[in-house]
């Protein structure tokens, strides 16, 4: 009775974290999630991603006169000379942490207790759109992972709609799943991956067609050439209309709530019975 022969097969954990029960715990990392959101009554999201290294204004200009500090008295480091560049590019996309406040805020005050702010989980961009929605006494989301340098949520998720998934893929199919519009903040590898992601799935019609909005296009017309990817023949030119770019957090909302104005999908409200059975 000692031996884990004996355990019932949900009491083990080694049996559980085998190889050949990885389908079990992919279904499981699916569905604790997805009972967690309906039962919220969560039944919409608008996605943001952006980078965990964009700064609070406040914590940006802190960090900048710091590495002023030290390039003034080091001169000739090259190494103090680099930290002031990248603190000058961090505060000047601080800007952009302002902006996703303030897109959580918007979302979070229109009304519609079924529509949440669904993020990440983690710091920077996340935490600001989060944060803005904690503003305003709504509900936010953060799908937090596992990771082997632990990414902690940021204090500002609604208790209860914080999660942890271990596979990435589950992760993306909750950002997808409910997703009625995706905002990119300034943002690095991850926040490509999921941006290129929903794309490619709007793209390929594997997904309902939602606005993608990129805040700051002098920043993202940089990272992502969409005009190139064109004139190389790589994506047909009705790919470019699968995004569109704005500058400030009330730009990109009027965008949202334009295009489901036009698509019979407005989110202002609670959705009707038809377009939950779609």
């Amino acid at each position: 009775m000692q031996d884990a022969s004996y355990l019932e097969g949900d009491s083990d954990v080694e049996l559980l974290h085998a190889d050949d029960t990885r389908g079990l715990r992919l279904h499981l990392d699916y569905l604790k999630a997805e009972r967690i959101l309906a039962g919220q009554g969560i039944e919409r999201t608008v996605v943001v991603f952006g980078s965990t290294r964009l700064r609070e204004p406040a914590r940006a200009r802190r960090e900048l006169a710091a590495a002023r500090q030290r390039a003034a008295a080091q001169a000739s480091d090259p190494g103090c000379q680099l930290a002031l560049r990248r603190a000058e590019r961090r505060a000047e996309l601080s800007r952009y942490y302002e902006v996703g406040r303030q897109l959580g805020q918007l979302v979070g005050g229109c009304g519609n207790p079924g529509l949440a702010v669904l993020t990440g989980g983690g710091p920077g961009a996340m935490e600001a759109a989060n944060r803005g929605a904690f503003d305003v006494g709504a509900k936010s989301i953060g799908l937090n992972i596992s990771l082997p340098r632990e990414q902690y949520p940021n204090p500002y998720l609604t208790p209860g709609l914080c999660m942890r998934f271990h596979y990435f893929a589950m992760r993306k199919l909750h950002f997808v799943k409910r997703a009625a519009a995706l905002v990119a903040l300034p943002g690095g590898y991850g926040t490509m991956d999921e941006l290129f992601c929903a794309l490619t799935l709007i793209q390929t019609r594997k997904t309902e067609p939602i606005p993608v909005v990129l805040i700051g296009q002098d920043y993202w017309s940089k990272v992502f050439d969409a005009e190139f990817l064109l004139e190389m023949g790589s994506i047909d030119e009705e790919d470019l209309d699968l995004f569109q770019y704005a500058e400030t957090a009330q730009q990109a909302w009027s965008a949202i709530l334009d295009w489901h104005r036009r698509n019979g999908t407005p989110l202002t409200q609670a959705p009707s019975r038809t377009e939950e059975a779609r």
